[in-house]
């Protein structure tokens, strides 16, 4: 009977779970790989069979059942989702019929949670972040579900940073835990946007700065209360939007494409982390499964196998008298390259690329 008991309870939680995949960008500095028609985050970047929002989607398994995982794109990329993820309810995608940054996507997806489960704990995720220990990976997320699930705090997953970046903001907190059955959780003392190298070492140096990975935790009341304090007029818009959905001189997709982009164009962090972290409600857990953004060719080549002059490649590539070169052909036959050094080589359609890497910032400006 106890067993029993406990089983019924792992499931209720389980069924309580919801994942909010984030799949809305463009990633412009992937190009050619990545183009507006066909971006990153349904692209096999890393050559493994699986693209980055069915990775992503994977990594949620043991935590999400299919049918509580919710994606938010651009209407043009619905058709892409239902095709890469069709184990998910159709009506779990959400089409934003224009790009208004995080904060109105999220409270969207969360909006519409409620109307399906008022008790709802959710995780909100990039769809484009690479995790390398998956394991691990499923033990923060479910230390932090476990947390918001009894309380009402915020949680940001914040990775251990093992170098001075610059490319990404970070988070510090104080080091003392709320609980002691939540040792790993931290309360945030507030955010910072990216630093330059010399206080980018000082972070580091601090041992209490982590880097901001954009993965979010917290129950539907948490939130819903959080968006209706900090940001009014978007809470009041989803209310119209979602809470009366039921109209049926309307359809949602219409009342949608009507109201949604009445909303203010900001991020999460600025509209809801930021004000909640003033207020004393975020927290962080302090993470270390391999995270990377994937943001740009140099976070690719980070991840990819090297050879023993520093050559990364997807396809069939040889080398020859060339280092450090990041080659993605994986349609091409054979690939040789001779006497390069530094350089990112693609073709994607047509689309060829040459650039020096130490060059790579200029790619958005150049497609």
């Amino acid at each position: 009977m106890i067993r029993y008991l406990l089983a019924s309870t792992k499931v209720h939680i389980m069924n309580n779970n919801h994942v909010v995949i984030m799949a809305g960008g463009v990633g412009s500095r992937f190009w050619p790989l990545s183009t507006p028609e066909y971006p990153k985050q349904f692209i096999d970047i890393l050559g493994m069979g699986r693209t980055l929002i069915q990775l992503t989607f994977d990594r949620f398994r043991n935590i999400v059942e299919p049918q509580n995982v919710w994606v938010v794109t651009n209407e043009k990329y619905v058709n892409i989702v239902k095709e890469q993820l069709p184990d998910i309810p159709a009506e779990n995608i959400l089409a934003e019929p224009a790009a208004r940054n995080t904060a109105p996507c999220i409270a969207w997806a969360c909006w519409c949670i409620r109307q399906k489960c008022e008790e709802a704990n959710i995780v909100v995720t990039p769809s484009d972040a690479i995790v390398m220990d998956t394991s691990e990976f499923q033990r923060v997320i479910s230390n932090s579900l476990s947390f918001t699930q009894t309380s009402d705090a915020i949680v940001t997953i914040g990775i251990k940073p093992n170098r001075p970046e610059t490319g990404y903001g970070y988070v510090q907190y104080n080091g003392t835990s709320p609980s002691s059955s939540a040792q790993a959780i931290k309360k945030v003392i507030q955010f910072k946007e990216k630093p330059s190298l010399e206080t980018a070492k000082q972070y580091v140096g601090a041992g209490n700065f982590l880097w901001n990975a954009g993965i979010f935790v917290w129950n539907v009341r948490t939130i819903s209360a959080a968006i209706s304090k900090y940001k009014p007029q978007i809470a009041s818009l989803m209310d119209e939007m979602v809470l009366m959905a039921s109209d049926i001189w309307e359809s949602p997709e219409r009342r949608a494409t009507r109201i949604f982009p009445l909303c203010e164009k900001i991020s999460i962090d600025y509209a809801v982390m930021e004000p909640a972290a003033s207020d004393g409600i975020v927290y962080t857990h302090p993470a270390d499964f391999g995270w990377s953004d994937l943001g740009n060719w140099q976070s690719l080549h980070e991840k990819l196998p090297k050879d023993a002059d520093n050559n990364a490649s997807i396809g069939n590539v040889r080398f020859i008298g060339s280092s450090n070169n990041i080659v993605h052909m994986e349609r091409a036959n054979r690939v040789v390259l001779q006497g390069l050094d530094g350089y990112i080589v693609s073709e994607v359609n047509g689309d060829f690329l040459i650039c020096k890497r130490s060059e790579e910032q200029h790619i958005k400006e150049w497609n």
